[in-house]
């Protein structure tokens, strides 16, 4: 039994190593994963939604965005950005640019850092929620890149440049489920039209 997504090696995922996704393979009559080189490669549209609040590591968050659009060859006029005043606003404007057909999937980008009051505890979950929300509501992806830390350190390590920035990893998420909808889980919604 094996995959119709060609190389394990191009597929791993952290912690995965080939062995491991060989003997899922083995397990199953289908693996069914996105690859965010064919949906890069088929023009897709991102929609960017960026805190300003904690501007410091948001900025980061969406500069690692850019580098992974870049680095997946996407094309600039491709990709659009609206900024928010706060994490709390996020799903709203995710909402309005997740309705319609413009963007093939949203990247929710912002920072959400712990502080002395519960502020932090009803900002994260409902931004959290949100866009969770958003997402089942328009049956696209909406992808949650919003750092939710104890610390201000922790949010700077997780928004540092390169690969391992959450911003880079959210777009990198969006292209795998984009490719991932368009091949392989047609919704109920383009199976009717």
């Amino acid at each position: 039994m094996s995959s119709n997504l060609g190389s394990m090696s191009d597929r791993s995922l952290p912690g995965l190593s080939d062995e491991e996704w060989q003997e899922i393979e083995s397990g199953v009559g289908r693996v069914i994963r996105g690859d965010p080189k064919v949906a890069a490669s088929r023009g897709a549209r991102i929609g960017l939604v960026c805190s300003l609040f904690n501007s410091s590591i948001t900025k980061r968050l969406f500069d690692g965005a850019l580098e992974g659009l870049k680095a997946y060859g996407i094309s600039p006029h491709l990709v659009s950005v609206a900024w928010v005043p706060g994490a709390f606003e996020i799903p709203l404007a995710a909402r309005r640019m997740a309705s319609g057909n413009a963007y093939d999937a949203i990247v929710c980008l912002g920072a959400v850092i712990r502080g002395d009051t519960p502020h932090f505890d009803y900002v994260a979950g409902e931004c959290a929620a949100g866009i969770r929300q958003v997402m089942l509501e328009v049956d696209k992806p909406v992808i949650f890149g919003v750092l939710t830390t104890e610390n201000e350190g922790q949010a700077l390590e997780r928004s540092e440049e390169g690969a391992g920035n959450k911003g880079y990893e959210a777009v990198t998420v969006a292209l795998e489920m984009i490719d991932m909808f368009s091949r392989y889980l047609v919704s109920t919604r383009e199976a009717q039209s």
